[in-house]
């Protein structure tokens, strides 16, 4: 019987903007400053158990794949979510593609943004949930709770028979302040976790009795899915099917209710959900002054503010219980008390169709990345970095022509039916209706500055003919 991880990394995580954006979500960052992305830290985990299956947006499929590659992990799967349905149905995905691996298999669900500082308290919890796994229980995570917080579901858990898991009485939506302290008051309380541990064949049996919507239309969006380089695109008219439901809704709380089969193991590994900026502080270390930075930072008779600021110096006089979070294109200046309200932020700029919740001014592409360092009413200009041996798509524009200037590394472009390779300091103009590619050809990066210019500059005048990476 294999246990597999299974690593759900669908998230958006828009509290936690500007530096999380529904492109570069905050699975995909280092907010903390130490070796890995949340996601990797996540993989690194759990790595010791199998190689997993991952479930993530299509948007963010070859940053994740790369994230995988330069950690040397070859996940079993990586499943594309064609549109967001929420856990039980991505759950439902992973499940039965475990099942074609092993009929008997465990899978060890974890969503990709936690983090967790105790690694051995969370594996000896995770042995835990798997032995109560492997006896066909439906197991959940249960954190130990230190304070009264209104921001978390709660599991009340039957204490009353010894062992090292517990059944599960109820699952509670967040409560008031007043409701939360009762619970941290009786002991009886975990906070919810969204972390889980069951066979896939139990899990699916028990969504098939309280939800059959959502295994058909899964069960059904995986048998008519197509592979695509590394990818397993489902497939997204059956998958839409599919009704928008959680884990909890759609399963754990009526099981619990109705029958002995949900047990919860209590987890004190220093978790948390990254849920907000107030969330990072929490968990960052901090100067004598409770003073959390990530960056250069000069403090001067401030206390208790988060700085996030890698790539600029950040000097503070006379702060108090602030969060400054700088990025090349946004700087968010919020009281922490308030830092919930960071959506709403999001929310404005989504109403006036700006594009700076959606992506960084630095945009990464499975080819490299490219940086919109200046613009104007009729140009652009773009740092393009391309890795060494990729290329670009074979592509065309209506309205813009463009300019190429090698910084470093050597070029292969193709202009029309014309090849010519360029080095530093040499140039190619591709005038509108041309079609063109470039490819990095070096064992270097490709480092070079794109001048575009024309009457529509937007990234949706591509025309790709052709396209390694299958965006044709």
């Amino acid at each position: 019987m294999s246990v597999i991880p299974v690593i759900l990394s669908g998230g958006s995580g828009t509290r936690l903007w500007p530096l999380s954006r529904k492109q570069y979500p905050k699975q995909l960052l280092n907010l903390a400053g130490g070796e890995y992305t949340m996601l990797q830290d996540t993989l690194k985990r759990v790595s010791h158990i199998d190689a997993p299956i991952i479930v993530c947006n299509e948007d963010h499929r070859f940053m994740v794949a790369e994230q995988c590659h330069s950690m040397g992990i070859t996940p079993k799967s990586i499943l594309l979510e064609p549109v967001a349905r929420n856990t039980a149905p991505a759950i439902a995905l992973a499940a039965y593609q475990a099942l074609s691996f092993d009929q008997n298999a465990v899978i060890a669900v974890f969503p990709a943004d936690h983090v967790i500082t105790n690694a051995e308290a969370f594996q000896n919890a995770l042995n835990i949930a798997i032995a109560e796994a492997q006896n066909n229980k439906l197991v959940t995570f249960g954190i130990v709770a230190n304070k009264p917080e209104t921001g978390f579901g709660y599991i009340k858990a039957d204490k009353s028979a010894k062992g090292l898991a517990y059944h599960v009485e109820k699952f509670v939506e967040k409560p008031d302040l007043a409701t939360a302290q009762q619970y941290i008051e009786s002991g009886d309380y975990f906070w919810n976790s969204g972390m889980f541990v069951f066979k896939a064949e139990v899990y699916l049996k028990a969504l098939e009795q309280s939800n059959p919507k959502i295994t058909r239309a899964c069960e059904k969006s995986l048998k008519l899915a197509k592979t695509d380089l590394d990818f397993i695109r489902v497939d997204k008219e059956a998958f839409k099917q599919s009704p928008d439901d959680s884990i909890d809704y759609a399963v754990f709380e009526d099981a619990a209710e109705q029958s002995n089969n949900v047990r919860v193991v209590p987890m004190d590994a220093g978790w948390s959900d990254l849920g907000s900026w107030s969330a990072l502080w929490d968990i960052l270390d901090k100067d004598k002054n409770a003073n959390a930075f990530v960056g250069d930072v000069i403090s001067i008779n401030s206390n208790n503010n988060l700085v996030h600021s890698p790539k600029k110096l950040v000097a503070t006089i006379g702060l108090e219980n602030l969060v400054i979070v700088d990025t090349d294109d946004a700087l968010l200046i919020a009281n922490k008390d308030q830092v919930q309200d960071v959506k709403k932020v999001v929310g404005q700029l989504k109403k006036y169709q700006r594009d700076e919740h959606l992506q960084h001014r630095e945009v990464h592409r499975p080819w490299g990345c490219y940086d919109s360092i200046d613009n104007g009413k009729r140009y652009q200009v773009k740092r393009i970095t391309v890795k060494s041996g990729a290329s670009l798509s074979l592509q065309m524009h209506y309205h813009r022509a463009e300019h190429w200037v090698v910084v470093s590394g050597s070029a292969l472009v193709q202009v029309g039916e014309k090849e010519q390779l360029l080095t530093e300091n040499q140039s190619v103009y591709i005038p509108i209706g041309e079609t063109h590619r470039l490819t990095n050809p070096g064992k270097l990066p490709l480092e070079l500055i794109e001048v575009q210019s024309g009457s529509y500059l937007g990234e949706d005048d591509i025309v790709r003919f052709e396209d390694v990476f299958g965006r044709c």
